[in-house]
């Protein structure tokens, strides 16, 4: 049976100094982002329903699902797939496609959600590390196993970040009449990009900074296991292929809830 746990969210978002419940919901992320690969998102979906073999009629659970792209892939297959993501602007637009088994909640990873009901948890294209401390991490890894039914399993999708470029990088992109200043460089904890709008239509440049953990397969692991996840199998890319540490672009992990 199905259990929703309810909190105050209004509140608690309230409470975050968090630079991305901002961004993500700002238009200019959405344009700037417009373009990811929709192709390669689904054939890494098949590649991945084959190699999973969940059961017909399956619950996936699609954890920061964005605007719902990998979800309504998921749907397609025949899944009962719920996506829940922290952006009020992408949940808007995922709901234009919810119906039938595709379901989307605004609804931040830090706080439970239904517990023992998902066969199937992922986390797509490094959506994941944006939080100030290892335990609001912890407590989103607590939100994924406490979701799933035992035996049910995760697929994480994160970048490789030994693999990753250091050192400071720039960038300008012109999307329309709207300009993008990107800068990226990393320190010893997290990965940076700052971007710095500028469009005829704002009195004064939109200034946003990402940050992303720089979690290895060791912090992971721990995570995991600290949730009763044991992980099964590594991948280094969107092919399936062996991960090396010093030079596979991704780090994908599929773990299976022990208990």
């Amino acid at each position: 049976m199905r259990k929703n746990i309810t909190f105050d969210f209004t509140t608690f978002a309230a409470m975050q100094n968090i630079w991305f419940k901002d961004w993500f919901n700002s238009p200019y992320y959405h344009q700037l982002y417009a373009n990811r690969d929709e192709v390669e998102a689904a054939a890494f979906i098949n590649k991945l329903i084959e190699k999973l073999s969940p059961v017909a009629n399956a619950r996936m659970l699609d954890v920061a699902c964005g605007k719902g792209r990998h979800s309504m892939q998921l749907a397609a297959h025949g899944f009962d797939v719920t996506g829940i993501d922290l952006s009020k602007e992408s949940i808007k637009e995922a709901l234009k496609s919810e119906g039938g088994k595709l379901h989307f909640f605004e609804h931040d990873m830090r706080l439970p959600f239904w517990i023992n009901y998902f066969d199937v948890a992922f986390n797509f294209f490094t959506s994941f590390g944006y939080f100030e401390t290892q335990r609001e991490h912890d407590n989103a890894i607590r939100t994924i196993a406490g979701a799933l039914k035992p035996g049910g399993r995760f697929v994480m999708d994160f970048l490789n970040v030994k693999a990753t470029a250091s050192g400071v990088t720039e960038l300008k992109k012109t999307i329309e009449k709207t300009t993008y200043n990107i800068s990226k460089w990393t320190d010893e904890n997290y990965f940076y990009k700052k971007i710095i709008v500028e469009d005829a239509t704002l009195s004064s440049p939109l200034q946003y900074t990402e940050k992303v953990a720089r979690f290895s397969l060791k912090d992971f692991t721990r995570m995991f296991e600290t949730q009763g996840l044991h992980i099964k199998e590594i991948y280094g890319d969107y092919n399936f292929g062996e991960f090396i540490l010093t030079s596979s672009p991704r780090l994908i992990l599929i773990a299976e809830k022990t208990n």
